[in-house]
This record gives C-alpha cells, sequence and structure tokens, in this order.
C-alpha cells in the first residue's frame, strides 16, 4: 500500500504496477481517490530507471483524471497488501496439564510441576 502527502499529511493509496518504459525499471502508479481534508483527487506516478534515479510525475483533480486514462492501458496488476499485524488467535484452551489429568482450577500454578523428575 502506497503513501501520499497531501493537507500535511500521508494518506493511504491504491498502487498499481505498470509496464516499464525503456530506460526504467520500476514503474508505480499511486491513486488518491479523495484526499479525506481537501477532498481533491491525486495520482502520482513514480519511476525509477538503470542508474537508481527516481523520478515522479504529480498531479491533482482534472490532470490527473486525464493521466490516468491516458495511462491505464499500461496498468499490469495493482498491489494487494495484506496486513499482517493483526493477531488472527483462537481461544482455544488445553484443559489438561503436563502428566494427562484434567485441570480443576485454572488459575492454580503452584500445583504445576513443571522440570520435576
Amino acid at each position: 500500500m502506497g503513501y501520499l502527502h497531501c493537507c500535511g499529511s500521508l494518506h493511504k493509496t491504491r498502487t498499481f504496477m505498470l509496464a516499464p518504459a525503456e530506460n526504467f525499471t520500476i514503474c508505480e502508479l499511486d491513486i488518491l481517490q479523495q484526499c479525506p481534508v481537501c477532498g481533491h483527487y491525486v495520482v502520482q506516478l513514480t519511476r525509477i530507471d538503470k542508474n537508481n534515479n527516481i523520478s515522479t510525475i504529480r498531479h491533482s483533480n482534472s490532470k490527473a483524471r486525464k493521466f490516468f486514462e491516458k495511462i491505464k492501458s499500461k496498468i499490469l496488476y495493482e498491489e494487494k497488501f495484506y496486513d499482517y499485524s493483526k493477531n488472527y488467535h483462537t481461544s482455544f484452551y488445553l484443559n489438561y496439564n503436563e502428566y494427562g489429568v484434567k485441570k480443576r482450577c485454572y488459575s492454580n500454578i503452584s500445583n504445576l510441576k513443571l522440570g520435576k523428575i
């Protein structure tokens, strides 16, 4: 997920990978559908050439819409990001202790005999 700077803060955007032109290795297109502060439609094209020089093209509002329609045919795919920070855990609880005996009290930690022979 890309970010664009608009109205003094970064906003999440949709990111598309483009077919690179002759001298470029990577081309990315970031689209901010509507800025939450000012409501502008912003498009930014970021390109990296073979010498690792970065060039950007940025348009907003009607120029951005025209630019996106012009470049839409060169889009290869949209980057989808999965948020791994969310902890998807279950509420599974093992009701047996280390000896295979069913636990009677969940808070009785003093009865655990881990490491004893």
